[in-house]
């Protein structure tokens, strides 16, 4: 247990400590924030959804920073595979479950602090809400970015440090896109597509910070099911990895 303590201090400063991690992460998201929510914060009725645009690009880009800040454990894999670190840890008393739980744990924090930036940022443009409704919304985000951090560890183990990069970063945009981070979908065909998705339903917990219900049973079973499945690949990439001379 020492070790893992001893493992989650290295990676939680190894990851504070990078410079580009904080500028895409935490400065990306809020420079985009005051960009767009910044012009329409007179905006009570986004796309005729009941949301403020205050609060709802507030969820949205906390979920864009939250996601790419969770998917970028995949980049660290990648890196620590391409230098035979990944192996070195093999020989070590630390444990395979230790290890991803440090790994999603550094992602975590980098996530909880995009979101809290975020909501500072949308406190600044006049956003209001009951205390109980900003633990509610974060509770739920934080549920929802579950298949994120399993997919960030699938990255890390299927893919080079070359290419890591860009596909983390096509990945974030593709989902922030079809999940309504930069726009309501309220109707058609993209609904459908996005009500699939995951990012969708991190969006959705802007609801909850409204005083609303949040997910229904369609969003958890899509939340769960990306999770369990991303779960699945990321442990079968893993024993593939570990198992090549």
């Amino acid at each position: 247990m020492s070790g893992a303590r001893e493992y989650a201090r290295y990676e939680l400063l190894r990851t504070f400590r990078n410079r580009r991690l904080f500028i895409f992460s935490f400065g990306f998201p809020l420079l985009l924030y005051y960009a767009i929510a910044g012009p329409n914060r007179n905006v009570h009725n986004l796309g005729h959804t009941g949301i403020a645009a205050t609060v709802y690009f507030m969820v949205g880009l906390a979920a864009f920073g939250a996601m790419n800040a969770v998917l970028g454990s995949g980049a660290r894999i990648a890196a620590e595979r391409a230098v035979g670190w990944n192996r070195q840890l093999r020989l070590t008393p630390l444990s395979t479950r230790n290890y991803f739980r440090v790994k999603v744990l550094t992602a975590y924090a980098m996530a909880v602090m995009t979101i809290a930036l975020l909501y500072i940022a949308g406190v600044t443009l006049g956003v209001h809400l009951k205390s109980g409704n900003w633990v509610s919304m974060t509770g739920l985000m934080l549920v929802g970015l579950l298949p994120f951090a399993a997919l960030g560890i699938l990255l890390g183990h299927l893919l080079t440090t070359d290419s890591v990069g860009p596909a983390i970063g096509g990945t974030t945009a593709v989902f922030a896109l079809l999940g309504g981070t930069w726009f309501p979908i309220t109707s058609g065909v993209m609904k459908k597509i996005a009500e699939a998705l995951p990012s969708y339903w991190l969006v959705q917990a802007s609801r909850v910070g409204l005083g609303g219900h949040g997910w229904g049973t369609t969003g958890w079973i899509v939340v769960a099911a990306w999770t369990v499945g991303a779960t699945a690949l990321a442990r079968r990439a893993y024993w593939r990895d570990t198992g090549r001379v």
